[in-house]
């Protein structure tokens, strides 16, 4: 926040006179838009679900029933979930032109796309139980959205299509609460026809970015700086970042190079005319205990739930001393994966570690060039991963 305060104030005082940080690029439109109005914004049905989890959370679900040109079959179309990583939201599947969108792409090709959104983030910021300020609200980890989160989601959109099974996309995160949950969740796996993995993430000890420092940090000392609650809320500095700051000519490639610091670099793969759009939807807000989990993660080494701090807490949610260990071995839904040769986050270690847990692998490909972000936002992923992916959905339509 104090880097935002310094760059704010650097445009209020350089920018108007001397034109020190450049002209500004012509905004986005979709930078003020919601996920919602992005989706109608490019000529598309846009359909916004709200789904409450069994312990009081209230989620929202993005839908396109579908494309531009098949608005005319009625008949039911295969079902596509499209769930976002760590900080996101389902704007992230929209946040390129249509042709490059996977949900728009997915809605051309004849399914019937549906986005969800995991407690915390801008779009699912509310409970029935506990006011969003309380400490209560922010008690969760991705273990939450695993065992609750998708679940409601999931049978949500089925029992509203009526369809038996569906088709799941993770980015990152997105990744990891589906391992987590189908490899647990029996019942829930039985309705899940292919798991398409991109950037997953389950095991981080070889993760290689800077957001890896906190991890060196005390517990104790972490807690003092951040507290019990929210991190990366989407603040009004932060839009103003977006749609101000990094829009123009002398901040642009700071901001670049910001994203890629922390993800891994691919610079011809990032539009950044499209920064506004980018910046303006992330992050999208996060628990602090999800933060603590990802580092208990990155120090440990292991795919396991959240460690309470004791075994006594850990006895009353587990029912042992120590933390669940999530039994990859289990899944035995097929997989799909795509992996980066260059993300920082999704280290191609931690996802050979992966691969080699997993017992039902239909397909893998590495990317050499590519970043953790490349794979929702890079300007070939049509070429690189979707088309692909669409053909192995046609395949398996039914």
């Amino acid at each position: 926040m104090g880097l935002l305060l310094i760059v704010t104030s650097l445009l209020f005082m350089l920018g108007p006179t001397h034109g020190f940080l450049g002209e500004s690029a012509p905004e986005n439109p979709e930078s003020s838009m919601s996920a919602a109005e992005m989706i109608a914004f490019w000529g598309y049905p846009s359909e916004e679900y709200k789904v409450i989890t069994e312990d009081g959370y209230i989620l929202g679900i993005n839908r396109i029933p579908h494309g531009k040109e098949n608005s005319n079959n009625t008949k039911p179309k295969p079902v596509v979930f499209l769930q976002h990583g760590l900080f996101a939201s389902s704007a992230d599947w929209v946040a390129n032109p249509s042709n490059i969108s996977l949900a728009f792409i997915l809605a051309d090709s004849g399914f019937d796309v549906w986005m969800g959104n995991n407690r915390g983030n801008t779009l699912s910021s509310k409970n029935i139980y506990y006011p969003t300020d309380s400490v209560e609200f922010w008690a969760f980890s991705f273990d939450e959205m695993a065992k609750y989160d998708l679940p409601a989601m999931i049978n949500f959109v089925l029992e509203k299509t009526g369809q038996k099974k569906l088709k799941y996309v993770g980015h990152s995160q997105g990744t990891s609460i589906a391992f987590a949950a189908f490899s647990t969740n029996q019942e829930l796996a039985k309705k899940i026809q292919t798991l398409y993995a991109l950037a997953p993430v389950a095991f981080a000890q070889h993760t290689t970015t800077p957001l890896k420092k906190i991890s060196l940090i005390p517990v104790p000392v972490l807690r003092l700086i951040l507290g019990y609650k929210m991190i990366f809320q989407h603040e009004i500095l932060e839009q103003l970042l977006a749609t101000e700051l990094c829009p123009r000519e002398f901040l642009n490639t700071i901001c670049k190079n910001g994203l890629f610091l922390i993800c891994g670099f691919d610079s011809k793969n990032l539009n950044t005319s499209r920064l506004d759009v980018y910046l303006s939807h992330n992050p999208a807000g996060a628990s602090v205990q999800n933060l603590f989990h990802w580092n208990q993660l990155l120090k440990g080494g292991r795919f396991e739930a959240y460690d309470w701090g004791s075994s006594d807490e850990n006895m009353k949610h587990y029912g042992q001393p120590t933390p669940l260990q999530y039994n990859l071995t289990k899944l035995e839904v097929p997989v799909a994966v795509w992996n980066g040769g260059s993300d920082w986050v999704a280290d191609p270690r931690d996802v050979d570690t992966l691969l080699s847990k997993l017992p039902n692998i239909i397909h893998h490909k590495k990317i050499s060039n590519y970043n953790h972000l490349d794979f929702v936002w890079a300007i070939d992923t049509p070429q690189e991963i979707y088309h692909g992916l669409v053909s192995m959905m046609n395949e398996d339509r039914n």
